[in-house]
């Protein structure tokens, strides 16, 4: 009996052993199974690499497209089955895609017995956003469909260069807690004057929305003027966000479980039908003036002594595109001094649009004594609220010069073009001239001092040329100096063809950049393939130059930039070369 128990077990032994050899000679399998090769950006990924082995040392690929939700979740079953031993294990992820598009999954790798083993990479297509009513509701899932981010517009349909108001606003559930957020895309203004204005407190209030109690917060206020009609579209802004959901628990007080949960929301783009000006009714000197002005030009005297000077102002009040048009220039007489006008701005921009004042100050000194009108000038502009043109007069300034010598020239000539005076008259009345020759008298060389300037003149010359002779040879020598030298002296160049193209866009803005990128090359010794802003900014920085300073430089980089897409005005371009002659003076005291 005991024998024949022997021989049974000998029997099942080699049996199990007869197994496992088959078990150990089966191929190994290692693979990667997706619970789906398309899906929306909203929906869920499940990531699952199964091996027929167990193994060691399990390596994942690098999920940078994803968020990953859950995982690595670890499985292993193992059974018989008719005699056969089945073994699986997997580790398994749940994935959210960060982007649209094609993204591919690289591979996995596991050692088992010794050898290393790698899954396929796959591939999978990431469409926009989608309904998905059916699948189990996660924190994510809640938190998307309880939270909102709109983008309010004040007008849909505006006139070119008219305020447009682009109000972000947060709707959040009250049930849902909001820990953090950072902005993903913030939106691009192209074809769009913009200016922040800047939210410095985030206060909830509670609203409706579709039908729903929510609190809502502004995030982000703009003001857009659009320089171009047409169809233009505003992109979206995306935000991330930090919040804690309920759940269907409760704590040991009866309270609700709150879950963690990263969702992205946005504000979708926007599309502005801007209307163009109409053309009929425009007046010939219209700017490009949009809003509702008042218009004025006045002098700080009307009587005054020859060589004594006055202040003539041209202003505009009002609420509309201040800082996008030019103001319109006086017609003086050619005997007055007119030197270029200082600008001057007082303008604030809030949620309805720019309001308050801009002006030219014409600095005027008359030569000569006399009465000198200055006539009545026009200034038209386009009222949205009427959707017309209007045209405001200025009152006509008579200046009266009470002494000084007489003068004749009182032809009326343009403000711009009288910066320099030429006065004609009787300005020169005391040179007197004679036709009697008849008085010559008879020089000569010998003893004079044409003689002894002749005879010692080219000794004298001589260390001169010397001198003159090793300067140069120094600064052949001095390679880089003179190679810098060249440089600054191509940037002032450039910044004078700036200043003769003022009122040519195209050509000033070309002219100022190179400027801008010559006076760098100069004094950080940087070539213009190194021409980056970023770079700029940590060399400025390396040289303890005050931030203010930086930022005006590389703001000026930026208008020269969008000039080329943009309309500039005569003001702007004004306000550009003055502020890019302050810069590098500033520059100059502190590299």
């Amino acid at each position: 009996m005991f024998r024949m128990f022997n021989q049974h077990m000998v029997v099942f032994f080699f049996l199990v052993s007869m197994f496992s050899f088959a078990q150990d000679q089966e191929e190994v399998t290692f693979e990667v199974k997706l619970s789906k090769e398309k899906l929306g950006l909203n929906e869920r990924l499940r990531v699952e690499f199964q091996m027929n082995k167990d193994g060691d040392n399990f390596a994942p690929p690098d999920f940078e497209d994803f968020n990953i939700v859950m995982g690595p979740a670890q499985q292993i079953s193992s059974s018989w089955i008719n005699g056969k031993r089945s073994f699986n294990k997997s580790y398994s992820y749940v994935l959210e895609p960060k982007k649209q598009g094609i993204i591919e999954i690289g591979q996995a790798s596991i050692e088992i017995a010794g050898n290393t083993y790698k899954t396929v990479p796959k591939q999978v297509t990431v469409t926009a956003a989608v309904d998905n009513p059916n699948a189990p509701k996660t924190a994510n899932d809640i938190a998307e469909e309880n939270i909102h981010l709109v983008a309010e517009v004040s007008k849909g349909s505006p006139y070119l260069n008219e305020a447009v108001t682009v109000v972000y606003k947060l709707f959040v559930s009250p049930d849902i807690r909001v820990n953090n957020f950072r902005p993903l895309d913030n939106p691009k203004y192209n074809n769009f004057w913009s200016q922040d204005i800047p939210v410095k407190r985030y206060d909830p209030k509670n609203e409706t929305y579709q039908g729903k109690n929510y609190r809502s917060v502004i995030l982000k206020r703009v003001v857009l003027y659009p320089q171009k009609s047409g169809q233009l579209s505003i992109a979206p802004l995306t935000i991330e966000l930090y919040v804690d959901v309920p759940t269907n628990k409760r704590d040991f007080f009866g309270s609700p479980v709150y879950r963690s949960a990263t969702t992205n929301v946005s504000a979708g783009s926007r599309t502005l039908n801007v209307k163009a000006l109409p053309i009929q009714g425009k007046p010939a000197n219209f700017s490009g003036a949009v809003g509702d002005f008042d218009f004025s030009v006045s002098t700080s005297k009307t009587a005054l002594n020859a060589s004594e000077s006055l202040q003539a102002k041209v202003e505009i009040t009002g609420k509309g595109n201040l800082k996008l048009f030019q103001l319109p220039e006086p017609a003086l007489p050619s005997s007055l001094e007119v030197y270029e006008p200082e600008y001057d701005e007082k303008v604030t921009t809030t949620l309805s649009g720019m309001e308050g004042k801009v002006a030219n100050n014409y600095t005027i000194v008359p030569s000569f004594r006399g009465k000198y009108p200055i006539p009545s000038i026009e200034f038209s502009f386009f009222n949205p609220k009427t959707g017309s043109y209007e045209t405001l007069s200025s009152n006509e300034i008579t200046i009266d010069v009470l002494e000084g010598p007489e003068g004749n020239d009182v032809a009326v000539t343009n403000a711009q073009n009288s910066k320099v005076l030429v006065p004609t008259g009787k300005q020169f009345h005391f040179i007197k001239t004679t036709t009697n020759f008849s008085s010559t008298s008879t020089n000569f060389l010998f003893g004079s001092t044409k003689f002894y300037a002749y005879l010692f003149g080219p000794l004298v010359l001589i260390p001169l040329f010397i001198l003159w002779r090793r300067k140069k040879e120094k600064d052949e020598q001095n390679v880089e100096g003179t190679r810098l030298k060249k440089v600054n002296k191509l940037a002032r160049k450039y910044l004078s063809a700036a200043k003769k193209a003022l009122g040519n866009k195209e050509e000033f803005y070309v002219a100022l950049e190179k400027a801008l990128h010559n006076y760098l090359k100069a004094k950080l010794k940087i070539e213009t393939s190194d021409f980056s802003k970023d770079k700029i900014n940590t060399l400025l920085l390396s040289k303890n130059v005050d931030e203010g300073s930086i930022e005006k430089f590389i703001q000026l980089l930026k208008n020269c930039e969008m000039a080329r897409y943009s309309p500039f005005t005569q003001v702007q371009m004004n306000e550009d070369y003055n502020e890019a002659s302050d810069v590098i003076s500033k520059l100059d005291k502190q590299l």
